[in-house]
């Protein structure tokens, strides 16, 4: 059988596509002309960035759009995550306190781009991290030249491939902390994606580190 080519024009607009359907420019307090119009200039450097990356799998995809909470808040964006074949609205775990999530920042070596969105290239859920703490895996992650996810880039991955999230394939997001030893993860409970988060240190069975390309692409 042969294997139809990646098409990363087709990958682009499908995934904002996906996101309008979600409502993502209501939420944004945007029409929905004004919400394609912003990240429409991103179309042609997510052709140019996934130039030789294979098509998407549940563990690993070329690249993502990633909208982040300057845009739209991240318990927004956490109840239009669903699991494949799911219809129950992903949760924050009752472990944040109110005012945690505003506290969570990307690690200063991401240089996450300013702004609205931008790209994110060959993301991988870190399968071949489980059973390691996050420590560990950050150690095995910078030694393959790559970097974490954050929380935004999580959300991103689980909302435009749902499959990324399974049993005992979900995985921490060690690119976003909050001065603490803990580490934001998405995993699975009661049927739907959760955001909660671990220790630093502490390993689980269950639970790889997601990672990506170092550079992240944005709309400047």
């Amino acid at each position: 059988m042969t294997m139809t080519p990646f098409d990363a024009e087709t990958e682009f607009d499908r995934q904002v596509d996906h996101l309008v359907h979600l409502g993502y420019p209501a939420l944004a307090g945007l029409p929905e002309t004004a919400f394609r119009n912003l990240v429409a200039p991103l179309r042609t450097r997510a052709v140019d960035g996934a130039a030789g990356l294979p098509a998407p799998t549940d563990a690993r995809v070329p690249f993502l759009l990633v909208v982040t909470r300057d845009l739209v808040g991240v318990p927004e964006r956490l109840g239009l995550t669903t699991l494949t074949g799911k219809r129950k609205p992903g949760v924050l775990d009752r472990n944040y306190a109110e005012d945690d999530l505003p506290r969570f920042d990307p690690i200063k070596e991401l240089e996450v781009p300013a702004g609205p969105a931008y790209l994110l290239f060959d993301v991988d859920r870190g399968e071949e991290f489980r059973n390691l703490a996050p420590a560990t895996a950050m150690e095995g992650i910078t030694a393959q030249g790559r970097l974490p996810l954050t929380i935004d880039e999580g959300l991103a991955f689980v909302t435009l491939h749902p499959a990324a999230l399974a049993s005992n394939r979900c995985f921490s997001l060690v690119g976003s902390r909050c001065g603490d030893k803990r580490v934001p993860a998405l995993w699975i409970s009661q049927g739907a994606p959760k955001l909660g988060w671990c220790w630093y240190g502490n390993p689980h069975t269950w639970l790889g580190s997601a990672s990506a390309r170092p550079e992240r692409v944005g709309l400047e």
